[in-house]
Parts: structure tokens; sequence; C-alpha cells
């Protein structure tokens, strides 16, 4: 992203109170992430200090201030689903994908991420891809799953 775009994003934000959160989101869903170069653009634009903006940057588990691959893989460790074999999951995605959480593969496609809990305990174990979930999972039906975003 070039900074005229960052600009651009910027602009929409400018003279208005509390507008911090909103802005990084903004960013994120252009990059897939929030670089450095963006950080220190709002601070100068807005006047708002480095320090500040990190801090936001990454309290927020929705921020990220590392690139994301194209598909967001969560999985889902609250106790429901831990219980129900979400460990295993886990261990078959950092396998399958050759990450581990936190991490994004080599080819950018995938991050796998874990969460405490996805809400949907009663599927458990639930993992979300893309924002979208998928529950009683097992090594077979994550496979297939798998390979349609492939």
């Amino acid at each position: 992203m070039s900074k005229e775009q960052i600009d651009q994003i910027i602009d929409k934000y400018a003279n208005k109170e509390g507008i911090l959160i909103q802005l990084l989101l903004d960013i994120q869903q252009e990059l897939s992430w929030i670089p450095k170069e963006a950080i220190i653009r709002i601070s100068q634009r807005l006047n708002i200090p480095c320090s500040q903006i990190y801090r936001i940057a990454s309290f927020y588990t929705v921020l990220s201030l590392e690139p994301i691959g194209r598909h967001l893989i969560r999985v889902c460790e609250g106790t429901a689903c831990y219980v129900r074999g979400s460990p295993r999951i886990l261990d078959f995605l950092q396998t399958k994908l050759n990450v581990k959480s936190g991490e994004t593969t080599s080819d950018n496609k995938f991050t796998l991420e874990t969460v405490n809990c996805l809400g949907c305990c009663a599927l458990g174990p639930v993992i979300e891809i893309d924002k979208k979930y998928f529950g009683k999972l097992n090594s077979s039906k994550l496979e297939k799953l798998l390979a349609n975003y492939e």
C-alpha cells in the first residue's frame, strides 16, 4: 500500500475523535495487516504517538502487526472444544500446514491461530476459516475442508 492509499484511509477520519481502532481496521482490511509504515503515517497525520497506536494495535486480537495469510484459520480452545478434541485438531493443522499457532505458511496462503472461545460450544471442536464456522470436526472432515481452500 502506498503512502497515498494510507492517506486516503486517514482522510476519511480526519478531525474525528475516537477513530483509531476503526482506522486500523480499515488499513488491515486493505493490507491484511498493519505495517510499521502505516503506523508512522497515522502518527504523523493525526498527531498520535506511535506508542499509543502500537498499544492499541497489539491489544486487540483482531488487529495484526504481522502479515496474515489469505485464509485465516482459528481453532477454538474453549473448554467444550478442548474436551471434544481441539488439541488433536490443532496438532493436525500444525502438521498439515507446517506452521505453529500464530504463524503464516511460507506461501502466505494460511495463518493459524488459537482463540479462547468461538461461542459455538455445542458444535465442538470448532474452527473458523475466513469468518465461517465448522464444527464437530475430525481429521478426515478437516482434510476435506482444507481441500476447498487450496
